[in-house]
């Protein structure tokens, strides 16, 4: 029997240094050894610490580029969208401020824009930022409650710029926003959470006892409309995992979990592993051109997700096929040219619109993040360089005029679109950052832990 020499660990599994008459016996674990000469050794375990100095070096300089873009965030976005953006002393916020900084007013505002600004705000003061973060809070919520708040208790679609609702429609994807609003505010103003929690308890009855589909997930709308979409359901999951962190004991679990199967079973092609976006009443892909379509943007934003539920489940199945969402958004949507990802492929991943928007590049960047933290060795450094890559997509979009703007459009063939940024927009800005920054945090305490 060797003379058992020292312990240590590496991840989660323990390593035994064991001398064997000039050999290196190491057990790894499960019964399993590795038996090497010492040069044999040091190539191979060598290699592993120059991978890990590489990820290191890697991981340090997206930290820096994190912290720069979040110093852009609240030093310039956060305080100019508060400042413009808000439509003052009426409530609200507008749809678009201009390239020079000022307000595009006159545009009629969608419901949606009302709670993502509040969870803006919300986010960045859970995060620290020391800016007007509640007054701008309740500057979206209580315009969006005012306008956008129906008698059956969920919200209309559209609204003029005097507060005058027109069109009071039902859509799943602007309830998924009520909701994800409400926890985020819940998070930051702790003294809110039971009204936050009653508003969100309300809005989820009613959708389970009006839209609730007969297999699973949600309609589109009461009577059925087609086709059906994973778009909204996206953003109920990501409200789900949101309500399950404040709320553990709430509904919200069994809520993800029923989205999480029907992403796993009917939006994610089978064969391919791609998500889909549009649907027939049975969850089978819709006829023709529309049933193909598969978005990079969504490839990610699903992957990101999907990563959070497979790690809280214990999924290997979902950390998977959230891996094959990003390998094909990665792969088959990115322009080689502009190093930016695009708007769509077809399912069998050939482009279908080749415009770049903003917001896929802030998709890529989180889903990149979170699954270097669910990685290690050589698959985690390949997923913090792709990071790197989301990075260096999202600069030439901030390269406006006025600082905390954005661009929102580039065309295949053309230049960077000169047009007011949208402020649907800074919901994918502000969580991509805050995202990023809190993951990269947590792997700088991984790996400066016991080895």
């Amino acid at each position: 029997m060797p003379h058992v020499a020292a312990r240590s660990s590496i991840g989660s599994r323990e390593l035994y240094r064991l001398t064997k008459i000039g050999r290196m016996v190491l057990y790894l674990g499960d019964g399993r050894y590795d038996d090497l000469t010492d040069g044999a050794r040091e190539s191979k375990y060598g290699k592993r610490n120059s991978m890990e100095e590489q990820t290191l070096s890697a991981t340090t300089q997206l930290t820096d580029e994190i912290t720069a873009l979040r110093r852009w965030l609240e030093e310039a976005a956060l305080p100019l969208w508060w400042e413009a953006g808000a439509a003052k002393p009426d409530g609200g916020f507008h749809e678009r401020v201009d390239q020079d900084g000022k307000p595009v007013l006159g545009d009629n505002r969608r419901a949606r824009v009302q709670p993502r600004q509040a969870y803006c705000y919300a986010a960045a003061g859970e995060n620290g930022w020391t800016g007007d973060w509640q007054r701008a809070i309740n500057h979206g919520l209580d315009w969006f409650d005012k306008v956008y708040l129906l008698e059956s208790g969920l919200y209309g679609n559209l609204a003029d710029a005097s507060g005058k609702l027109i069109d009071p429609s039902f859509d799943l994807y602007n309830q998924a926003f009520a909701l994800f609003a409400a926890a985020q505010t819940a998070m930051a103003l702790p003294e809110r959470k039971h009204e936050m929690r009653e508003r969100a308890l309300g809005i989820l009855s009613l959708l389970k006892e009006r839209y609730a589909h007969s297999e699973q997930g949600f309609e589109e709308d009461s009577p059925s409309r087609y086709p059906l979409c994973s778009n909204p359901h996206m953003h109920l999951f990501e409200a789900m995992l949101a309500w399950e962190t404040v709320d553990p004991t709430g509904p919200w679990t069994a809520v993800a979990d029923e989205i999480a199967n029907l992403a796993m079973t009917r939006f994610i092609d089978q064969e391919n592993g791609g998500l889909r976006e549009f649907f027939d009443k049975d969850w089978t892909p819709a006829p023709g051109e529309k049933g193909r379509i598969m978005e990079p943007g969504h490839q990610f934003e699903w992957a990101w997700l999907l990563v959070r539920w497979g790690l809280l489940r214990n999924s290997f199945d979902a950390i998977q096929k959230a891996k094959r969402m990003f390998d094909i958004g990665e792969n088959h949507g990115i322009c080689l040219r502009r190093k930016v990802a695009v708007m769509s492929l077809l399912d069998d991943f050939s482009m279908h619109d080749r415009l770049a928007r903003f917001w896929p590049q802030t998709e890529w960047l989180k889903a990149a993040v979170r699954l270097a933290s669910a990685t290690e060795g050589e698959e985690r450094h390949r997923y913090i360089t792709s990071a790197s890559r989301a990075v260096m997509a999202i600069r030439p979009f901030l390269d406006t005029p006025v600082k905390g703007l954005w661009f929102d459009k580039w065309p295949a063939d053309a230049p960077m679109i000169d047009e007011p940024a949208p402020a649907s927009t800074f919901y994918h800005i502000v969580c991509a950052i805050y995202e990023a920054d809190s993951v990269l945090k947590a792997l700088a305490i991984k790996t400066a832990g016991p080895r």
